[in-house]
């Protein structure tokens, strides 16, 4: 408790001694009062401020060093979903031949799921009066990205990567005192009820797609849990959705081409999601998308190494990139190659298309509840958060109350204390640069 109390008299101490300072003046505050804090607070920090209309680095403080950068990485996802994809996402590949629509996915994680419109291909699957033939990837697609905490396997936030996800790859499960209601239904047969009591929570197996639920009476909740994903499991759910039968053909036509398309949704309806919800599958899968219209397999390597060598060569440090979610901790990266990414994203895309899509300071997203205007005041954080078990940044842009936008990376790693702590000594540096530049 003493430490949280002396690690809060420095950070109001800062704030109060910067609130005085202005231009070149909080520039060198800043840099003074940040090295003397560092003494201080236990753990690594770095951080970088640039302003891109003046091409000035306003302050920097381990901007060299790296960090693991959590779900800021889907700012990169972000960068590659601009460079690669169109306005909008295709929803499936398919051709016709003689009596079989052969069609495969695209990676599109929107289709059966409950936030998204899924009836243009429901629609055109439907009505078909041909046979439905679901074509399995050529080659294996890893469920699971480099550095996933195998353990996760239980919650919704690692659901599996697949060329077609069908209902976000996650089952939803709501249970009241009396009932529970499963989505996708199809599941319902593979349900076991615990008679330990001792499961709270639902429970899957960490190798089948059979689930272990609480009695009924104890307290109500609602819960998503991924499956596991297979292209077997695609058809069988498709089959029982569509009420037709949907087969995975053992022979292939020769020379079978499906070169032709199905548009899904607007791809800012994917960034959104993305970044605002910060949803590891919508972050998985539109690589595998972008890989999709630049190869002919959807492998989330394809889409990174592409983006390394024609888009990311000049990041001021070497980056490890290694999924699109950034839920593995072998991603690492500085914060002054996340303000060249963000510089670069900021040169090109509209500001107001741009500060739509990010989460919004005290209004949206991850944000929500962080990094409050002053009442009656515009937004003025709009930045993208990563957070792992001790390890927490924040990524984005700043408009300070002279109107001028700064473009900023703030990275943590190895600490001890509560996120919320971690938090407000960001909040204090951020809200000092608001009023004072």
């Amino acid at each position: 408790m003493h430490q949280i109390i002396r690690r809060s008299s420095i950070l109001l101490s800062l704030l109060l001694l910067l609130s005085c300072a202005s231009g070149k003046d909080l520039e060198g505050q800043l840099d003074k009062s940040f090295s003397k804090a560092e003494h201080s607070l236990p753990w690594f920090r770095g951080i970088m401020v640039y302003e891109p209309a003046s091409k000035n680095v306003i302050f920097e403080h381990n901007s060299h060093k790296y960090f693991t950068p959590a779900s800021t990485t889907k700012l990169l996802s972000f960068y590659n979903g601009l460079k690669l994809l169109k306005d909008s996402i295709p929803g499936l590949n398919y051709t016709i031949s003689n009596d079989t629509l052969y069609f495969s996915g695209t990676g599109d994680p929107t289709f059966l799921h409950n936030e998204f419109d899924s009836a243009k291909i429901l629609n055109f699957l439907r009505s078909t009066p041909n046979t439905i033939a679901f074509v399995s990837p050529k080659a294996p697609m890893e469920a699971y990205g480099p550095g996933w905490a195998w353990d996760d396997y239980n919650y919704g936030f690692s659901a599996e990567r697949s060329p077609f996800p069908l209902y976000g790859n996650v089952l939803s499960f709501d249970l009241t005192a009396d009932s529970l209601t499963v989505v996708p239904s199809y599941f319902s047969e593979r349900l076991m009820k615990d008679t330990s009591g001792i499961v709270k929570r639902v429970r899957r197996s960490r190798k089948t797609n059979d689930f272990e639920i609480p009695l009924f009476g104890t307290s109500a909740f609602q819960q998503n849990i991924p499956f596991i994903t297979s292209s077997e499991l695609t058809a069988a759910l498709l089959s029982d959705t569509l009420h037709r039968a949907v087969i995975i053909p053992k022979n292939l036509p020769v020379d079978l081409k499906l070169d032709q398309k199905i548009l899904s949704h607007p791809v800012d309806s994917l960034f959104i999601k993305m970044l605002q919800d910060s949803d590891n599958l919508f972050a998985e899968q539109l690589l595998l998308i972008a890989a999709g219209e630049i190869s002919d397999t959807l492998q989330t390597e394809i889409a990174i190494d592409h983006m390394k060598q024609e888009f990311l060569k000049n990041l001021p440090d070497d980056l490890q990139w290694v999924d699109g979610s950034g839920l593995s901790r072998y991603n690492l990266t500085t914060p002054r190659n996340m303000v060249w990414l963000l510089e670069r994203i900021y040169a090109e895309v509209d500001k107001e298309r741009l500060f739509k899509l990010l989460p919004a300071g005290g209004i949206s997203g991850t944000i929500k509840n962080d990094y409050k205007a002053p009442q009656d005041k515009p937004p003025f954080v709009f930045a993208k958060t990563g957070t792992l078990k001790n390890n927490h940044s924040l990524s984005g842009y700043l408009v300070t109350a002279s109107g001028k936008v700064l473009i900023f990376s703030f990275m943590n790693s190895n600490y001890l204390v509560p996120t919320t702590e971690v938090k407000a000594e960001m909040d204090n540096i951020l809200r000092t640069l608001y009023l004072n530049y």
